[in-house]
């Protein structure tokens, strides 16, 4: 497991605003939240999917910026796939 900062656009370390990489996938962390986790592999195979935390995910602008770099998308684009089921809306921080 590795933990990173997000980076700005000018490559200065941003504060709060995580990536956790673990052999499964990653994972985005804002502040003590997990905002969104990508799983590469599951059962020692390559399935991708994204799932985001069903309170957090869209919690303020700040996390919606680093959310839409995590996941190289907008908030369009975001919204589209939560309604069409590509994105699982879950409970990513056990009920804080």
């Amino acid at each position: 497991m590795k933990v990173q900062n997000m980076t700005s656009s000018r490559g200065n370390m941003v504060a709060n605003q995580f990536i956790i990489y673990t052999e499964f996938g990653s994972v985005f962390q804002s502040y003590k939240s997990i905002i969104a986790k990508i799983v590469d592999y599951k059962d020692g195979l390559y399935n991708p999917t994204i799932e985001l935390d069903q309170k957090y995910w869209n919690y303020s602008n700040t996390t919606g910026k680093y959310r839409n770099i995590f996941l190289n998308e907008n908030i369009k684009d975001t919204r589209k796939k939560i309604k069409s089921g590509e994105y699982k809306l879950t409970d990513l921080n056990g009920g804080m």
